[in-house]
């Protein structure tokens, strides 16, 4: 949302009711907005902001006929920019993940050639485990949960992680690690034993057996070793049958070697492509020799399994149930045709077996075209795809982010100004700001989009609800490090603001100064006087004390400073240095004119002391200082009318004259002597 749409060439879009959750029903206290140039008549849609990314969405129902399109009964639907991080069990995705992101980002990119390409490999193979993490934590919570609903969800969860990381693992082999002919095969086999077909299950219930060769899966199991292209453990499994039945053990023998001597690519370059196409071929022409020959026509399990070996498509299209998917069909079929097979081959046999596999039965699922697109080695289309059929920006956000470390994607500008990596870093990091605690995240993520990323985070960091005093520290200190000046006078202005409604006047004293907010400082620094007058006594004196430059903010906030130090220094017993103080704050003219009797008052004591502190000038400054204030008060019916103040102004001006008259004699005998 975010008022940007539906931004980027195909890669938003919307995802379906999943990234809706129905609520409570429409109540009167929701201030709602009809969408421009709906019929009032007639079903109307309204909608209300909601906090952070959050757009509430509410339908209506005008009265037909009535013509007051007064509201029915509705539901409440939120729509959000990335629900899935509100799922807990994914916080290990997203927190382990930004690990690796960051980790990739200050990694050394003077590293090049094999170094290079072995430490994205690693990456790589680093995001796919915390997937697989995240995908088994999510597996045992559907085992644990007695929710049905929770189960469903967390089911889906699953499916949607492992497709995840069946994707990842084929970009990886083809695109970071951009396996050649030969090591390409070998990684497409682990690729496939690792995600599409687990028979562990079943080679257990088949061993646990009492007569295993007897079992009804037993060469289930064994097909699906050959198609893995596992000849040992199928080797394995046929020596039962050979001990279990000695009339099959000539067939078993020949099968046996016809596996054992079965060439394969090796990931060292011990041989070259053409050496082991040479001994493929003989090898392939062995196998035909002994089909040809009838050599397993007593047996048809291993006359299927020579056929096999042979990559007789009809024979391998026979096990479909036991393969399950085009793409394992695809590889096997490699393996007992074409081992050496090129990266850019790929495309003609990935489309091939998947016509033969489905064979106009079924069509085409999102993942199956988001795998072709992959072996068609259009990466674009891979992370277009993704975006459009994934419930989270995660996956496309990471995944173009590394392959864009690989120098894989293209620099060009999308039509909105951006690169795709830095589209869907934008997109990822802006829905994790709409999370109460993974939005710090997010500010990773806008760390490392160089060209509107600091937009995007000045935009989103404003957005953040500064609920505690502890968060807006946190959100504080982000923005000081990335010196976003005006970021920190609002935080600071807004805390000061909800400081100040809770009477807090220290807390709001120190975020007004943060603020740099002379205004707001010189309003608390007046609240704070106002306070000494009602009390008599300051509040929160370790800040006052410890003011420091900060004082010099405003005015008024040097006088509350200054005046704080005149209490300290009277308390000290400092009374020349109090005195002195106490009269250049009258004279300054920073002081409050509300506060000038408060000033004059606290000269009394001191004009009171036994030893003279206030000399002949000062003491006429003092008299001075009085006599403007009775005079020059707006107020001076009303002053002279309070008791209270008349009799502090006739014992100021006692104190005065008597003080003056004792400096007059201390001074002429000093003269005198």
């Amino acid at each position: 949302m975010g008022g940007r749409g539906k931004a980027g060439p195909g890669l938003r879009a919307v995802r379906g009711c999943g990234r809706c959750g129905a609520g409570a029903p429409l109540t009167d206290t929701v201030p709602l907005q009809v969408v421009p140039g709906a019929d009032p008549s007639a079903r109307q849609l309204c909608f209300a902001w909601g906090p952070a990314e959050v757009l509430v969405c509410e339908t209506l129902f005008g009265r037909a006929g009535t013509g007051d399109g007064a509201p029915s009964s509705s539901c409440v639907f939120v729509v959000r920019r990335d629900q899935d991080i509100y799922i807990q069990t994914l916080r290990k995705l997203f927190n382990e993940s930004h690990g690796i992101f960051m980790g990739l980002q200050r990694s050394e990119e003077e590293l090049a050639g094999k170094s290079r390409k072995a430490q994205l490999v690693q990456v790589s193979k680093n995001y796919r485990s915390v997937i697989r993490a995240c995908m088994e934590d999510m597996h045992q919570a559907a085992v644990s949960t007695q929710d049905p609903a929770l189960q469903g969800q967390y089911s889906t969860q699953v499916s949607i992680l492992s497709a995840m990381e069946l994707i990842w693992n084929l970009c990886e082999i083809l695109f970071v690690e951009s396996a050649t002919a030969g090591p390409l095969l070998l990684r497409l086999l682990d690729w496939v034993r690792l995600h599409v077909c687990d028979v562990d299950s079943m080679v257990r219930e088949v061993l646990s057996s009492e007569s295993p060769s007897k079992h009804k899966l037993f060469w289930n199991v064994v097909d699906v070793f050959v198609l893995q292209g596992r000849m040992d453990e199928a080797r394995h499994l046929l020596s039962k049958e050979a001990s279990a039945n000695p009339t099959s053990m000539n067939m078993y023998k020949i099968l046996d070697d016809l596996m054992k001597k079965m060439p394969v690519p090796s990931l060292s370059n011990t041989q070259t492509l053409t050496e082991l196409e040479l001994k493929w071929q003989h090898w392939h022409e062995e196998c035909q020799r002994y089909l040809q020959d009838g050599t397993f026509a007593s047996n048809p399990h291993m006359e299927s399994i020579c056929k096999i070996l042979l990559g007789d498509e009809d024979a391998i299209l026979e096990k479909k149930e036991l393969m399950t998917t085009w793409y394992h069909f695809l590889v096997t079929r490699l393996l007992y045709s074409h081992p050496t097979v090129k990266p850019l081959e790929l495309r003609f046999y990935a489309q091939s077996s998947m016509d033969l596999f489905l064979g106009g039965e079924s069509s085409p699922e999102p993942l199956d075209m988001i795998l072709m697109a992959a072996f068609e080695f259009e990466m674009h289309q891979v992370i277009k795809e993704c975006s459009i059929v994934l419930s989270n920006w995660w996956f496309v956000a990471h995944l173009t982010d590394l392959l864009d470390h690989c120098k894989l994607l293209q620099s060009h500008n999308l039509y909105f100004g951006s690169n795709m990596r830095e589209f869907l870093l934008l997109e990822y990091a802006s829905g994790l700001f709409s999370h109460h605690s993974l939005w710090q995240l997010g500010v990773d993520y806008f760390d490392h989009c160089p060209e509107y990323g600091r937009v995007y985070l000045e935009l989103h960091i404003e957005r953040i609800p500064l609920s505690t005093e502890q968060k807006a520290l946190k959100v504080l200190r982000i923005c000081e490090q990335r010196q976003m000046h005006e970021q920190v006078r609002s935080i600071c202005k807004i805390m000061a603001m909800k400081a100040l409604r809770n009477n807090r006047l220290g807390s709001a004293l120190s975020w007004s100064i943060r603020a740099k907010d002379a205004a707001f400082a010189t309003l608390i620094s007046d609240r704070f006087l106002k306070d000494y007058s009602e009390r008599g006594c300051f509040s929160d004196l370790d800040l006052i004390d410890n003011l420091g430059p900060s004082m010099l903010l405003s005015d008024r906030l040097t006088f509350l400073g200054k005046y704080r130090e005149f209490h300290r220094l009277y308390g000290e017993k400092r009374f020349p240095e109090a005195a002195r103080l106490l009269l250049t704050l009258m004279t300054a003219h920073i002081a409050p004119c509300s506060f000038w009797m408060t000033l004059l008052t606290d000269a009394l004591p001191l004009l009171e002391q036994k030893e003279v502190i206030f000399s002949a000038e000062q003491t006429y400054e003092l008299m001075r200082c009085l006599e403007d204030l009775t005079a020059g008060n707006p107020d001076k019916q009303k002053f002279q009318e309070d008791d209270i103040e008349t009799t502090k102004v006739e014992m100021l001006r006692l104190a005065l004259a008597r003080n003056l008259a004792r400096v007059i004699v201390k001074e002429g005998t000093v003269e005198g002597s």
